[in-house]
């Protein structure tokens, strides 16, 4: 089984360029096991309660950890929104209702 992993806009690239090499590195290994692994951990990937279909790609390197939302649309596809480095146990809210918003744009867009 291979999943397929698009980006929606620019948001996750952005991300993505601010990242040192090490932590581009850990990103790529959570994504191919997202690509090819069917029941993929929720240590890795994870949905998001009461948000209709979103899921955050967790990633720890280090002391740090990072988030990345994405939502999987026609079953094998998975479209990445936002992502951004945690400072605090709780997943910020603005960084939840910035990818739900794109997350509406990009199934919106696609009709």
């Amino acid at each position: 089984m291979i999943r397929e992993i698009i980006f929606y806009e620019n948001h996750f690239l952005e991300f993505y360029e601010k990242q040192d090499q090490k932590v581009k590195r850990k990103i790529q290994y959570v994504f191919e096991l997202i690509k090819q692994v069917e029941r993929v951990p929720e240590k890795f990937l994870k949905h998001l309660t009461g948000t209709n279909g979103l899921y955050e790609v967790r990633i720890e390197y280090q002391s740090n950890i990072y988030r990345i939302f994405c939502c999987f649309d026609a079953g094998q596809l998975v479209v990445l929104f936002n992502g951004f480095q945690k400072k605090t146990q709780k997943t910020p809210q603005k960084e939840i209702d910035k990818a739900v918003r794109l997350m509406k744009d990009y199934f919106k867009n696609k009709e």
